[in-house]
């Protein structure tokens, strides 16, 4: 069983060796790297990772822990402030807008994204934890758009699972541009942005909608 103290010191190489790895990329960041940055022996690193890629594989599940269980919390919390499943993706959008208002500076990056630029570098157990994460994010929106399709009349065309992975690519897309542009909001407003589009497709009137669907086929027989 590992002591209070090592637990510590364990915590302290994977958060060093995260940000290493969203400043240098995997390759780029080495274990005497995180020894130096720690400023520890390389006996005290070796006594807690075997090497690089057992540290690798346990960063990245918790990573992978981490954003699974923000992403479930959410999703429980927009279905206990609301029974609507409109309201409920809204609620679910604008809470990870929250979580990147304010941000003093561009945000680091995913880890997620940053091992799968070079996921040749892993095996098949690291690429599968951070597909698991992914296409449990897909499944669940998917689900949840699915809901509000029910019940609201979409003012255009809509493809569920595309809308869906919307949300991953304006994070991922949003996390590149902060950090290219040293512009810490970007990524509140790409949210912002993507909330604003989801509810003007499904916020309108269903008879609204019809006549909206009406005056198109009218348009395009003229």
């Amino acid at each position: 069983m590992i002591s209070k103290k090592g637990q510590e010191t364990r915590v302290r190489i994977l958060d060093t060796a995260q940000v290493l790895i969203l400043e240098r990329g995997f390759s780029g960041a080495s274990i005497d790297n995180v020894i130096e940055r720690l400023g520890m022996s390389k006996g005290a690193f070796f006594h807690h990772f075997n090497n690089k890629n057992d540290l690798a594989d346990e960063l990245i599940q918790r990573y992978a822990d981490l954003n699974t269980g923000f992403f479930n919390a959410c999703l429980a919390k927009s279905e206990k402030l609301s029974h609507d499943p409109l309201q409920q993706v809204l609620i679910l959008i604008g809470l990870y807008e929250d979580l990147f208002d304010n941000l003093e500076a561009p945000h680091p990056g995913c880890l997620l994204a940053s091992y799968i630029h070079e996921q040749q570098m892993f095996g098949d157990r690291i690429n599968e934890i951070i597909h698991r994460v992914f296409q449990r994010w897909r499944e669940a929106l998917v689900k949840k758009l699915n809901g509000v399709m029910e019940k609201y009349s979409p003012a255009c065309g809509v493809d569920i699972p595309s809308l869906a992975d919307e949300f991953i690519v304006i994070l991922q897309g949003a996390f590149i541009l902060s950090k290219s542009l040293k512009d810490p909001g970007i990524v509140a407003q790409q949210l912002h942005h993507y909330k604003q589009y989801v509810e003007l497709i499904f916020s309108l009137p269903p008879k609204l909608t019809d006549m909206i669907r009406t005056d198109n086929r009218h348009a395009r027989s003229l």
